[in-house]
């Protein structure tokens, strides 16, 4: 690569949940670029939950029923709104049982992240939590020798994730979610590991992300894509936050390619997608084809791109079984 041009260095990977058309996918960038280096802001404050909760009252719950029984999609603002108060109603219940790597928080999401299940009957789920971040720096030739400094976790639910790389390369990592609990509880727990002043978390955007240009050596998205309903946006806001030479890893859901003439995917795909969408507050997806395109567009070049599917089928497996013991 030129070190003086502005090319960019992307690796994607694909994760496939049991069907084979639905995927997890995972991506990371790397890019060289003349922009100057920008620090970014952070904010660490307590923040009411207030808000985001008294969205919902009985006509608006009368609804979201209704619109669920008919897998109706949403708007945006109703998925902004409404990942932010599942999240601030659910986190401390997803804590109490999976740990503090919760992904399925863009910022968002408070299921735990997919763990890495190998072999695929292990049963110490925290861990393969872990093992799976670390499996997915590995990938993305995240290492000692080349550590991040300046990392964005975007949608880091309790910041699981950003505590951890922030304690493994010794760098500040700064985490953003929709959720004002996840921002709070996140910092309380950077505060009791220690870690206050390497990792921090607030409330953001993801597609209007409150950082300059060429802010982060490591951006980081860790199972929250899929919550976006601008995957054009998504994909430009993370390119613009990353500072050149720096690396972007995307791990997301994502449907099949489609095959050369196929306008779309079957009806049957559509409708249980819909399903999926209403029960986790996803807009449509994308397949892996689509978000390396967008990529190519924002000058990535290199792309990386791998399923990893049978890595985390087991998890989800983990997650219904665990739905069913008394604490849950």
């Amino acid at each position: 690569m030129d070190g003086g041009g502005d090319s960019r260095n992307f690796l994607p990977a694909t994760n496939t949940m049991n069907n084979n058309w639905l995927r997890l996918s995972l991506f990371a960038i790397c890019w060289w670029g003349s922009v100057a280096f920008a620090p970014s802001t952070s904010v660490s404050k307590r923040i009411s939950t207030s808000s985001s909760t008294s969205l919902y009252g009985v006509r608006s719950a009368v609804r979201r029923a209704r619109d669920s029984l008919l897998s109706k999609d949403r708007t945006d603002k109703d998925l902004k709104d409404g990942i932010a108060f599942f999240y601030d109603r659910s986190s401390k219940l997803w804590e109490d049982v999976w740990g503090e790597h919760m992904h399925q928080h863009l910022i968002f999401y408070s299921l735990p992240i997919s763990g890495y299940y190998i072999p695929e009957d292990r049963t110490d789920h925290v861990q393969a939590q872990i093992d799976l971040i670390d499996e997915v720096l590995k990938w993305a030739e995240v290492d000692d020798k080349n550590p991040p400094k300046n990392v964005v976790d975007v949608g880091c639910g309790i910041g699981g994730s950003s505590r951890h790389i922030a304690k493994k390369y010794d760098c500040k990592a700064q985490g953003i979610t929709l959720s004002p609990y996840q921002a709070n509880r996140g910092n309380e727990l950077a505060k009791e590991q220690g870690l206050s002043d390497k990792a921090s978390f607030q409330v953001a955007d993801a597609l209007n992300m409150p950082f300059d240009d060429s802010s982060f050596d490591l951006v980081w998205s860790l199972e929250s894509g899929e919550h976006m309903p601008d995957k054009t946006k998504f994909v430009n806001e993370l390119m613009r936050v990353a500072a050149p030479g720096g690396r972007v890893i995307i791990v997301t859901w994502c449907h099949r390619d489609l095959e050369l003439g196929e306008p779309s995917l079957s009806k049957k795909e559509e409708k249980i997608l819909a399903k999926i969408n209403r029960a986790y507050y996803l807009p449509k997806w994308c397949s892996v084809d689509d978000y390396c395109k967008l990529l190519e567009k924002e000058g990535a070049v290199d792309i990386k791109r791998e399923d990893w599917s049978y890595v985390i089928a087991p998890f989800w497996k983990a997650v219904i079984k665990s739905s069913l013991n008394l604490k849950s």
